[in-house]
């Protein structure tokens, strides 16, 4: 499959009947603030390098960000402060993200949700994910990335059932299919089984730049720029040991 293919399949996607409610029912009512914009109102596709080394995980659509622009992490607060890092490590042409007509480019990086469809609260069910993972798993085959970059625990579990943990590394980290020993914390980095089983292929975990860690101090600017100048290290082999988990 072609990502052309993929996202032909993806924008006619109606798996779970109370995302596209609730979608369709944001882009038909709006927020204020946005009155005058046609909202997107359907799945969200993944944005960026098709050649990328680095794909980076979210969660959803926020429902008058992506949900309203059709790209990801465009259009709010979560947006403003991932792309600005992003400038600020060389991975985006420009440090804001507006609309899909902006002119953003990205490079070496990939970034797509482990759900398309904005859900309610922020809170898609365990089943809705469950139906939307197929998608990343296919996009990741696409892209063949190096680096995952997880933003948010739920991204790290979606990424790692698509790729598990090297073992000799992190020996009985899945047990049953359940990830009994594997610790998401911010910062943490973690070695990954490839299909050919090549070394070099990364797991690095963030905290999400949402607005409620970012206003709150849990996750700094420079925190945030930690992660991508370890991202860069992983590109460039010369990542120092201390951040090593579990090694």
């Amino acid at each position: 499959m072609t990502l052309q293919q993929l996202n032909a399949e993806l924008l006619i996607c109606r798996r779970c009947p109370r995302l596209v409610e609730w979608r369709e029912r944001v882009a038909r009512e709006k927020r204020r603030a946005y009155r005058d914009w046609d909202y997107w109102g359907k799945p969200v596709p993944g944005f960026g390098d098709l050649h990328a080394r680095v794909f980076v995980v979210g969660l959803a659509p926020g429902a008058h960000g992506s949900n309203r622009t059709g790209r990801q992490f465009t259009g709010d607060a979560s947006g403003d402060f991932l792309y600005s890092a992003l400038y600020r490590a060389g991975f985006a042409s420009q440090p804001a993200s507006i609309s899909r007509d902006d002119g953003l480019t990205l490079t070496d990086l990939y970034t797509a949700p482990v759900c398309r469809c904005a859900p309610p609260d922020n809170k898609p069910t365990p089943q809705e994910m469950a139906n939307c993972q197929p998608y990343l798993e296919w996009e990741i085959e696409i892209i063949q990335p190096k680096v995952f970059v997880a933003l948010g625990r739920i991204a790290f579990e979606a990424i790692l059932r698509t790729r598990p943990l090297t073992e000799d590394r992190h020996p009985n980290s899945l047990v049953n299919g359940r990830l009994s020993s594997v610790v998401f914390s911010h910062g943490a980095l973690y070695s990954l089984i490839t299909d050919s089983l090549n070394t070099g292929h990364w797991l690095l975990a963030s905290y999400h730049p949402s607005r409620q860690n970012t206003q709150t101090g849990r996750l700094t600017v420079e925190m945030f720029d930690q992660v991508w100048k370890t991202v860069q290290g992983l590109l460039n082999k010369t990542v120092s040991s201390g951040y090593w988990i579990g090694a």
